[in-house]
């Protein structure tokens, strides 16, 4: 195993297997903290080893029943792909000794240092569950069926698309073919968006097997999970992926009796048994917690009291990984081994969850869009609210067939570019409910518009766009007649007209703007019409940062402006109510408050004094809605939590001539390469992947 410049590693084998065990150990040795928390996540033993913080999670892990999940996904792998994963845990169990010995947070805890840390073959299916189980529809069901609890009949079709909106996701994809390229190969560019964890959520690597089965691959890895599942560069062929805002999950209303020593739930054909089980969560430096695990035929309860009517009921998550014993691991080592977009997509045939949409380029010049993952086929109306248990008319019939992979050709509609950024397109529409903003892949393909002669950096560059789609608000403020001349709050109005609507942490005008939305979001959520937003949700408290009326009123602030009329409310009043209470101080530059801020496993837990974070509080360009969506959140803060959790360009034509980078670094651990990438990602630089020729590698 030898390192690039920064810190990247490349790990060499003589067989996949072996490449898996490697990649395993060098993961131990790098992120021994990450790959053991999101272990305890999966198995709910999280309070275990950090107290009563924790409980929160591994009571809703229990009952989801992650672990069991994970371990029947494993027992129903094909050999090959069981032994590839089982020699992944092997490195991992080999490597976190030593990992553990740099780790700050395991020598906090004062955890032992030496022994595998109780990986078991299925862990790394229940880290993946552990990243992707809140990653999909569960919570803004979860939030559609409160609002429906809280308003009743008084919830009108119009405020309930409104507010009904998911939180926007921000990541981007785009490829062009050879036609519109210097070099006349594709390249293929993209920046996925999550939470900005630290240590970060994807480890740059550099995969090698010399000899038989011989394959040379730089991706981005989830630390626990083998392979490189979302974004990687075979040599050959490439491929990028972003959400396809897909509908996987499903919520259903239970309700539930005793009879004696049994459990019944009400299904469709009337009352049956449903599993249960008893579970007792260790709380360190507490005592015990005993918490009930229910199974109905729909699947785990998630939620064991929900009022959605007249009688009490509970929610329980249906979902094709449990329902189909599957999670799409055998695609991972079919991807290692693609050497052209036909192979990518032959592997992403077996994915199930998430459902992606992706970008795949060969060096032959073919290019393809797909979809990859396993939606239900089930009423429409199981996509977007609690559906009843017992009615037949909400159970699954199977799954829908995946539309067929599309062909970038350089005639029309394409011509030559293709843009997936969680928008509706025809291949996703069926399969979802809210999608993104169209503004963002908009704005990706004017900033391509007819260019030709495209290299690495011009499209990294895209990928930084500052442009604020923030035209509606400005056309209702524009609308709304302006205050009083001389006053605050008119100054305040002439600086929004005049801004140029980029949202650069240097620009007092974007700050200006960015204050105003907050007043405004704080005005409507202040609205009568609204107060049911503020009851209490009742459901657990992992669930919590879904339910936010905040939140999700930034989130639908626009179209809520729109159908606020409807209902009786003065807009003009609270766009000038919002310019008054924006004005009483200047606004400063939008980076003096749109600031980095990571999460850690630790926070919250009493123990996050423990962590280093040099990176947090540098300024950032962007915000929510940007290309660039370094998301904030309206009416709350400022701080960024949630951005690009990385950035890559993959060149067909030079693998070497690829760049990438991360916000913090390629180490999990403080030291030199922790946090060097930081302002490279800030200011949108990339760095090299490192090279595909083994005598470059230093």
């Amino acid at each position: 195993m030898t390192r690039d410049p920064w810190g990247v590693p490349t790990v060499r084998a003589g067989s996949i297997d072996d490449l898996a065990w490697a990649q395993g150990r060098v993961t131990a040795v790098d992120r021994a903290w990450q790959l053991e928390v999101e272990r305890w996540r999966s198995e709910a033993t999280l309070a275990a080893h950090v107290g009563a913080a924790g409980l929160s999670w591994d009571t809703f892990a229990a009952r989801a029943r992650l672990d069991d999940t994970a371990r029947r996904c494993h027992d129903a792998l094909d050999p090959a792909t069981r032994r590839w994963v089982a020699a992944y845990v092997a490195g991992v169990r080999d490597g976190l000794a030593e990992g553990a010995a740099r780790s700050p947070e395991l020598q906090a805890l004062g955890l032992p240092r030496g022994g595998h840390g109780g990986w078991q073959p299925w862990t790394p299916l229940g880290v993946f569950l552990v990243h992707h189980v809140l990653f999909g529809s569960l919570g803004t069901t979860v939030w559609r069926g409160h609002l429906l609890r809280s308003f009743g009949s008084r919830l009108g079709p119009d405020l309930a698309t409104a507010l009904g909106l998911g939180p926007p996701d921000g990541s981007n994809a785009v490829a062009v073919t050879g036609s519109r390229t210097a070099s006349g190969l594709p390249l293929v560019a993209g920046d996925p968006h999550r939470v900005l964890e630290r240590p970060g959520v994807y480890q740059q690597v550099h995969l090698v097997v010399d000899g038989p089965g011989a394959l040379d691959v730089v991706g981005l890895a989830f630390p626990g999970v083998p392979g490189v599942a979302h974004f990687g560069h075979t040599g050959s062929a490439a491929w990028a992926v972003t959400n396809a805002m897909a509908v996987h999950q499903d919520l259903y209303r239970e309700r539930l009796r005793r009879d004696g020593d049994r459990l019944l739930a009400l299904g469709p054909d009337g009352w049956e048994p449903a599993d249960t089980a008893t579970v007792r969560l260790a709380v360190r430096d507490g005592e015990p917690v005993t918490v009930e695990t229910v199974e109905t035929a729909r699947g785990p309860v998630v939620v064991p009291s929900w009022s959605g009517g007249a009688e009490p009921e509970a929610l329980s998550l249906r979902a094709p990984s449990r329902v189909d014993t599957a999670l799409g691991f055998e695609a991972l080592p079919r991807l290692l081994q693609a050497r052209t977009a036909r192979d990518v997509e032959a592997a992403l045939a077996s994915w199930v969850e998430p459902v992606n949409s992706v970008l795949v380029a060969d060096t032959t010049g073919d290019v393809r869009q797909l979809v990859a993952g396993r939606v239900p086929d089930r009423a429409a109306g199981n996509r977007w609210h609690p559906v009843p248990a017992w009615d037949h008319a909400h159970a699954w019939r199977g799954s829908c067939p995946p539309p067929a992979g599309l062909r970038v050709t350089d005639g029309a509609p394409w011509d030559g570019v293709a843009v997936t950024a969680n928008d509706a397109r025809p291949d996703v529409v069926p399969y979802g409910t809210v999608f993104a903003p169209p503004n963002r892949a908009a704005r990706l393909r004017a900033l391509v518009g007819d260019r030709t002669g495209l290299r690495a950096g011009d499209l990294a560059e895209l990928l930084v766009d500052t442009a604020s789609p923030a035209t509606g608000l400005l056309d209702v403020l524009r609308r709304s007649a302006a205050p009083a001349t001389g006053t605050p709050a008119a100054r305040l109005h002439a600086e929004l007209l005049s801004w140029d609507r980029r949202m650069a942490a240097d620009s007092r005008g974007a700050g200006a703007f960015a204050a105003w939305r907050s007043a405004l979001v704080r005005r409507v959520l202040d609205l009568p019409l609204l107060a049911p937003l503020h009851h209490p949700a009742g459901v657990p408290e992992v669930l919590a940062p879904w339910l936010s009326p905040v939140e999700r009123v930034g989130t639908a602030l626009e179209r809520l402006l729109d159908v606020l009329p409807r209902h009786g409310v003065d807009v003009d009043a609270l766009v000038h109510d919002a310019l008054a209470d924006a004005a009483t101080t200047p606004a400063p530059a939008w980076g003096s408050t749109h600031r980095l801020r990571t999460v850690h496993s630790l926070d919250g837990t009493g123990w996050e004094e423990t962590v280093v974070r040099p990176a947090d509080g540098l300024p950032l360009h962007g915000d929510t809605n940007c290309v660039l969506a370094t998301a904030s959140l309206p009416g709350l803060t400022d701080l960024c939590l949630r951005g690009p959790v990385a950035r890559y360009v993959w060149d067909l034509a030079d693998r070497d001539a690829s760049r990438w980078v991360v916000p913090l670094g390629a180490d999990g651990v403080p030291g030199p390469h922790a946090e060097d990438q930081t302002p490279l990602w800030a200011r949108g630089s990339l760095i090299p992947v490192p090279s595909a020729r083994p005598e470059e590698i230093p």
